[in-house]
């Protein structure tokens, strides 16, 4: 049993709080990563030795260091290391591609990589590209790569890199307010942008949590929770960093498979999870899965996309345990509504609504004047989170579109019931959720539409009842060209993710469009949502 859950003070940071966890219980384990376990005075001298090798790299206040990697201990001490700096991490999805890894490297001007040998491959490829995309710009600095999990022959390591640095407290050269991490996210203009988020954001998760009255949300002192949500995604990111202020133990797993989750929640004696919902259906279907894997299993946090009803009664029939719905985007960092475990009820009326608000967050619905709309009236849903992004990194105009005196535009459309719970139900912007991943048309459209064969294209999400949605593309050919869509495919494998590519191609006569020109892709999506309650699954 661990010591009694403290609320942090408003002057500590993620070093000092990781620092005090190290003095009062040092040989309590703080991360399972994979199959190591890493207690809090490790954590904690890792951490200093973090920012003492960044300081002698010349890495400094506002300075970028990217992460191209799968989840272990390093990411987290990374960041941490950096808050104590003021440098800001950027972790980068490992399954985008190089091109799309290069804008990212380059956009954010970082001056360090750490990459893995699982990754080395598509790094170089996309520092390559990213230098080809500098040829005429002399103020980028020169990149320095750290390998993560390479062997001392292959040229050093992670370990090498901080080996000759001292686990002496560094001097804090940064604050709470100031930023210590940068979530890239697609845009509907098809250039991703850099979310930049504060440490204080990072602590409002917990804080709020805490001071909610909410018992079934807030942790116990011997919970040893599992975070499946990768790091480079602000959900399991924020997840794991609320565990490791609260205390607790966090197990993550190098790269979410159903083996590797079932392994971890059978041998670390796991009693909370944190997924999305594909995730959850995965494991029910790994072979050898038996109802005694989840006894010790007593709350499931689920969220980043909605949830078909049908699956999520088959996950509550076998995981037998509390199911809690969370809501949140990365510009608001912390979830702004939770769906609590009472609600959880077959048939229940609420069983596809978001949740209710966050304490601490209001939540409004809109209509396109920027009137709040009464109950059940569908508009825009803005959310005031405790703390949210900073901004987008060298974005202001998209910045003020966005975050509107403290009130985050989420681009969803809904509508609240008059106890205050929020029902979802379609996207204004047409985003479209793949697994939990965000896939923003214009993106993908620009790429198809960059093959000399098309003229046009049209990206919408169609249901899929495993991974929530699939990615459908509307094509019009050129004059006088064909293509197929095996063809398109190809073309599109090293351009965009995996998860972005469209599973079929349309060939159309014409694309839908209003008076103005624009594409109307509720009318292409139209015929596939037909009879279903709402437009998004």
């Amino acid at each position: 049993m661990q010591t009694e859950l403290k609320y942090p003070a408003e002057s500590e940071t993620l070093s000092s709080v990781i620092g005090a966890h190290a003095a009062e219980r040092p040989e309590a384990v703080a991360l399972i990563s994979g199959n190591r376990e890493i207690d809090y005075r490790t954590l904690h001298r890792a951490v200093n030795r973090v920012a003492h090798a960044l300081t002698a790299a010349g890495v400094g206040h506002g300075d970028h260091i990217a992460y191209l990697g799968r989840d272990g201990e390093q990411l987290y001490e990374l960041v941490i290391g950096s808050s104590i700096v003021g440098a800001i991490v950027v972790p980068v999805n490992w399954r985008l591609t190089a091109a799309e890894i290069a804008h990212i490297l380059t956009d954010s001007n970082c001056t360090m990589l750490f990459v893995d040998s699982a990754a080395e491959e598509i790094s170089a490829a996309a520092l390559a590209r990213a230098a080809r995309m500098h040829d005429a710009v002399t103020d980028i600095p020169q990149v320095a790569v750290v390998r993560l999990d390479a062997t001392a022959d292959a040229g050093g390591n992670f370990a090498d890199w901080l080996a000759e640095h001292p686990y002496t407290t560094p001097p804090v050269r940064a604050a709470r307010g100031d930023a210590v991490l940068q979530m890239y996210t697609s845009g509907t203009t098809g250039a991703s942008k850099g979310v930049m988020i504060a440490q204080e954001s990072l602590f409002a998760v917990w804080e709020i949590t805490y001071s909610s009255g909410w018992d079934w949300l807030v942790p116990r002192t011997d919970d040893r929770a599992f975070v499946a949500i990768p790091g480079f995604h602000i959900a399991g990111h924020a997840w794991v960093m609320q565990g490791l202020i609260a205390g607790l133990t966090i197990a993550i797993i190098p790269e979410f498979t159903p083996g590797a989750a079932l392994a971890t929640i059978r041998n670390h004696r796991i009693t909370t999870m944190t997924a999305v919902p594909v995730m959850l259906a995965l494991i029910l279907t790994e072979p050898g899965v038996v109802a005694e894997d989840f006894d010790r299993l007593r709350q499931i946090s689920y969220g980043g996309s909605p949830i078909p009803e049908s699956m999520l009664m088959d996950c509550m029939e076998k995981f037998r345990c509390e199911f809690i719905q969370f809501y949140g985007m990365t510009e608001t960092v912390t979830p702004v509504a939770f769906m609590p475990p009472s609600e959880h009820i077959p048939g229940g009326s609420r069983l596809r609504s978001a949740g209710r608000p966050y304490p601490g967050c209001e939540i409004v619905v809109v209509d396109d004047s920027g009137n709040r709309l009464p109950p059940r009236q569908v508009g825009e849903i803005l959310v005031r989170p405790p703390a949210p992004m900073l901004g987008y990194w060298n974005r202001p105009e998209a910045t003020a579109a966005t975050l509107v005196n403290g009130r985050v535009h989420t681009g969803d459309a809904g509508w609240l019931d008059e106890q205050g719970y929020l029902f979802v139900s379609d996207r204004i912007n047409d985003m479209i959720i793949v697994g939990g991943e965000n896939v923003y048309p214009a993106e993908v459209e620009n790429t198809i539409t960059s093959h000399p064969a098309v003229r046009e294209a049209a990206v919408v999400g169609i249901p899929d009842e495993r991974w929530g949605e699939a990615v459908h593309a509307f094509i019009v050919l050129a004059p006088d060209r064909t293509v197929t869509g095996r063809e398109l495919s190809l073309y599109l494998r090293d351009k965009v993710a995996s998860f972005k590519r469209p599973q079929r191609f349309d060939v159309v006569p014409s694309l839908p469009r209003n008076a103005s020109g624009k594409i109307l892709r509720r009318e292409l999506r139209r015929a596939f949502w037909e009879g279903r309650e709402r437009a998004v699954n």
